[in-house]
């Protein structure tokens, strides 16, 4: 029998023993129809193939901006969050921590193929599903409209959703011109890569580009690889951000090791589940932030293990 002062007594013993008791965790995602859930739902089935005792519980919520403030609360043990409310989370002081990065998420307007539009500029004053309320889809949005000097009220007739998955039918339709989206494999572009007018893409030229990176120094240049989506032949250009799976404030180390070591074994397996998720990688997570200690404890000593960490 292994008593609680031993497992005092040694860390490692900890930590095995930890490794072996069930275990249960929440996830704030978002919306349901978007990428959150969809990689919320990869993330847990990856994870507990990994470690059969450890068992995470995807939450809908209304994305990136309620997800932080329900990890500060310690109302939920992990969350998914986008870009730079992901960024200006860290950086607030309120206790939450990296324990990964998710995936890459340069932004897109995604339109019917049939669609003659081919630039932001023509699609101004256009009807525009921007993403759902509170989501990191319409921050980033805002990043990039703004570092072109462009107003989204203003100069677009912009349109907030109550579920994600609403806006693919609204582009299919004619409601909408254009929804704004991003990365690869996301849900909203992959049912209109699937639809019977298909997929194409605006995206910033390199005069845009430049202005955005030069106005958001958050933003970093992103490639939408080619073969990311039904019929899309070529690579897309374009600016955007991180994800970052974040950790409830004071989430314990050893769990947030034990998490680090089953996504590691079942990184592979987790790519198979979605494509988006092949980022979530230990290379990526420790390359995400500038300070090491923005990284919860566990998941810093297990990259400093991969010799990943100084």
């Amino acid at each position: 029998m292994i008593t609680r002062r031993a497992l005092l007594a040694s860390p490692a013993l900890a930590g095995a023993a930890a490794a072996q008791a069930p275990l249960t965790l929440s996830l704030a995602t978002a919306t349901p129809g978007g990428g959150f859930p969809a990689y919320g739902a990869a993330f847990a089935a990856a994870v507990n193939a990994a470690d059969p005792m450890l068992t995470i519980e995807p939450r809908n919520t209304a994305g990136s901006l309620e997800n932080v403030n329900l990890l500060a609360e310690g109302r939920v043990d992990l969350g998914l969050v986008a870009g730079e409310t992901a960024t200006a989370a860290l950086a607030a002081g309120r206790g939450v921590t990296l324990l990964f990065a998710m995936y890459a998420q340069p932004g897109l307007f995604g339109l019917r193929g049939d669609n003659p539009i081919r630039s932001i500029a023509e699609l101004r004053g256009q009807r525009i599903a921007w993403g759902a309320r509170g989501s990191g889809f319409v921050v980033l949005a805002r990043q990039v409209m703004t570092g072109l000097g462009l107003d989204m009220e203003r100069d677009f007739q912009g349109i907030l959703l109550d579920r994600a998955g609403d806006g693919p039918a609204m582009v299919m339709d004619g409601r909408v011109a254009a929804l704004w989206g991003g990365g690869a494999g996301w849900p909203g572009f992959v049912t209109l890569a699937r639809g019977p007018q298909g997929l194409r893409f605006v995206a910033p030229d390199a005069t845009e580009r430049a202005r955005i990176l030069a106005a958001d120094a958050t933003l970093r240049p992103m490639t939408l690889p080619p073969g990311s989506y039904q019929g899309q032949a070529e690579a897309v250009e374009s600016v955007g951000t991180w994800s970052l799976v974040l950790a409830r404030p004071g989430l314990e180390e050893e769990v947030g090791y034990r998490l680090a070591a089953a996504l590691y074994k079942a990184r592979g397996e987790l790519g198979q589940r979605l494509a988006q998720a092949s980022e979530t990688t230990a290379e990526n997570t420790a390359s995400a932030v500038t300070d090491p200690v923005l990284i919860q404890p566990g998941v810093r000593r297990f990259l400093r293990g991969l010799g990943l960490l100084g």
